[in-house]
């Protein structure tokens, strides 16, 4: 494949914007097209970031033959539809997370990209943080010994999308965002601890959501809020590992704790990073300059520029430079372990992972 990808966005939104600033950082990238309904907004980032086409519909963005890899920046019902047509379309996609609203829209998506050879990758900067660099080092590195156990922990205390201040109201909307704090942030620290953890079969799932926190009722009408602020969730796993999981976007406590990783070894806290064991019956609580260690790889392992984030990664792996990282298989993990605690929550009751499996349903938006 050439050096310089060239490359398509649908939807120049919020996190659309964000994908365009992202790329203009990265040398083996060229937006060429961007395509979205606001057709105004959509000629002024193009404008802005010298983008010398622009569409309002997106089938004719995937018209274009010179265009070899798309983006999709839409909210999250609307990530299979359009994902399925740039991959029927013959394009390699990169698609914000969740990887979609439902699981079994998720499986569509990943089953088209194998069936038409082509590459998918789903945004998870996490994965590409500097404390999960460093947690998968002592991991492999035998440091923490066997694992079995690990805590997803994402928190906010007043971040709602739209009735807390920030945002539209589509990411409060069930019928169009699917999930609230657990499809939004939740994704991003499940697959963090899956990835570490070796992302081992889901075995079974019990939780629990609430949505009990005050908020200005004109922003709770307008708004149509109808999914969670708070997830909670006890996973069993694979290989006898336990996941535990709170995920908050408005509770009243403070900043708590950050995700862990539990060995036999030895133990990791990811936010601040630290590392924690017993040595000759004393307890030992380690930190490490990250900074410096980052630069290091950098000057002495190649290729490490590949993984400084998601999207340095997927224009990496369009050129050839180093092996797609499976996100794909962690984004279906966060999808299944999601709709897992909704069905947990619907039952009363633990479900198992092929419960999961026999319920999910299609949540895609139609007609596009």
């Amino acid at each position: 494949m050439a050096d310089k990808i060239k490359i398509g966005i649908i939807g120049v939104g919020q996190i659309g914007k964000q994908h365009v600033g992202n790329y203009k950082k990265i040398p083996g990238a060229e937006i060429v097209a961007v395509a979205d309904i606001d057709e105004p907004e959509a000629k002024r980032v193009a404008a802005e970031n010298n983008i010398p086409q622009v569409f309002t519909n997106f089938h004719d963005l995937l018209d274009l033959d010179e265009i070899q890899a798309v983006d999709v920046c839409l909210h999250n019902n609307l990530h299979a539809p359009v994902t399925i047509a740039a991959l029927n379309a013959g394009k390699n996609v990169y698609c914000e997370k969740p990887m979609a609203g439902s699981l079994a829209d998720a499986k569509k998506m990943l089953d088209t990209a194998q069936k038409k050879n082509l590459k998918l990758s789903i945004q998870l900067a996490t994965i590409f943080a500097a404390e999960t660099k460093a947690a998968k080092r002592l991991i492999d590195g035998g440091h923490l010994g066997k694992i079995y156990s690990a805590h997803s922990k994402g928190f906010r205390r007043r971040g709602r999308p739209y009735v807390d201040g920030y945002g539209t109201s589509f990411f409060v909307q069930k019928p169009v965002a699917a999930g609230g704090a657990l499809f939004d942030m939740g994704v991003y620290h499940i697959t963090q601890v899956m990835y570490l953890l070796g992302n081992p079969e889901i075995l079974s799932v019990s939780g629990a959501t609430h949505q009990e926190t005050d908020m200005y009722e004109d922003r709770r009408k307008k708004g149509m809020y109808s999914v969670e602020e708070l997830a909670l969730g006890f996973i069993r796993l694979a290989g006898g590992i336990s996941l535990c999981l709170e995920e908050s976007w408005a509770v009243h406590m403070d900043g708590g704790d950050s995700s862990r990783i539990f060995g036999s070894k030895g133990g990791v806290k990811l936010s601040p990073f630290s590392y924690h064991r017993t040595i000759e019956d004393m307890e030992m609580n380690g930190t490490f300059d990250l900074g410096s260690a980052d630069w290091r790889w950098h000057q002495c392992i190649p290729d490490t520029n590949a993984y400084d984030s998601p999207q340095h990664h997927w224009i990496a792996a369009l050129q050839d430079r180093v092996p797609l990282m499976d996100t794909t298989g962690l984004a279906l993990a966060a999808m299944k372990i999601s709709e897992g605690i909704y069905l947990s929550q619907a039952k009363g009751r633990e479900v198992t992972g092929k419960e999961i499996e026999k319920s999910t349903k299609s949540t895609a938006i139609k007609g596009l």
